[in-house]
C-alpha cells in the first residue's frame, strides 16, 4: 500500500537530509495563522496541508504574495475551496510559507522502475516540466561527477553557465541530487519524490526548494 506524505513532512523529511527548503509552518486555526504570518517577512505563501491534495493551484488552495491584512481572508478561502475540490479530504492545517525570492526553475526528483530500481532525475522545472520534457536520469546512487553529468546532458545547462546572462549555482544543484541519492538510499520506503520547483539561485548563492511530494510504501 502506498500513501503521499503532507507537504510539510515532505520538505522536513528533506531539510533533514541537507536539501534548502522555504521555511514552513502548520496553523490549525486564522489566530494561528496570524501569528506564524507575523514571525516570516511579508509578503508569505499559504496553501492547503493535505495528502489527499496534490494538486493544490488546481484545487484553489494556494495563494502567493499574501499580505498582512488578508491572512484571515486568505485561510478561510484555502479550507473552503478545498472541501469544494475534494469534500472527503483530510486536512492537516494550511502550510504558512516563506515567499522565497524568485531564480531558475529547476526539478530534482526519483521515482522507482519496476525493473531497474530507483531512478534519480533533473531538468527544468516549473509548471512546463512536462511540456519541456528537458530531463536528465540515472540510476541510483549517484557521486558528485555523475551529478554534474547530469546536468550537462539537459538544455538548461546552457543557462545555468550564463546563456542568459547570469551565472547559476550548478554545485548547489549537484549537492540536491547528491543529498536526495542519499536520502533514497537511506529510506528504501520512499517510491517517488520530487522538488518542483528547486529554485537555483546566482553561482555563491544557493538553492531553495518551493514544493515539495514524496511517495512511500506502508508495511501492511
Amino acid at each position: 500500500m502506498s500513501r503521499f506524505l503532507n507537504e510539510l513532512d515532505a520538505k522536513n523529511l528533506l531539510s533533514e537530509y541537507g536539501v534548502p527548503m522555504a521555511k514552513s509552518r502548520v496553523a490549525a486555526s486564522k489566530e494561528e495563522a496570524v501569528g506564524i504570518a507575523r514571525e516570516l517577512e511579508f509578503p508569505i505563501v499559504m496553501k492547503i496541508l493535505s495528502a489527499d491534495i496534490q494538486h493544490k493551484t488546481e484545487a484553489g488552495c494556494v495563494f502567493l504574495g499574501v499580505e498582512k491584512e488578508e491572512v484571515e481572508e486568505k485561510y478561510a478561502q484555502i479550507l473552503e475551496n478545498a472541501k469544494a475540490y475534494k469534500a472527503d479530504a483530510a486536512i492537516d492545517g494550511v502550510l504558512i510559507q516563506e515567499m522565497a525570492a524568485e531564480g531558475l526553475e529547476v526539478i530534482v526528483g526519483m521515482k522507482k522502475d519496476p525493473q531497474f530500481g530507483p531512478v534519480i532525475m533533473t531538468g527544468s522545472g516549473g509548471i512546463y516540466v512536462e511540456v519541456f520534457k528537458d530531463i536528465a536520469l540515472r540510476l541510483l546512487p549517484v557521486d558528485r561527477k555523475e551529478a554534474v553529468k547530469m546536468i550537462k546532458e539537459t538544455k538548461l545547462y546552457q543557462i545555468i553557465t550564463g546563456a542568459r546572462g547570469t551565472e547559476y549555482d550548478m554545485d548547489a544543484l549537484a549537492d540536491c541530487l547528491l543529498k536526495v541519492s542519499e536520502l533514497v538510499g537511506n529510506q528504501p520506503s520512499i517510491e517517488e519524490l520530487d522538488i518542483n520547483p528547486l529554485f537555483l539561485y546566482e553561482k555563491g548563492k544557493g538553492a531553495k526548494g518551493v514544493d515539495a511530494l514524496i511517495k512511500i510504501t506502508e508495511e501492511k
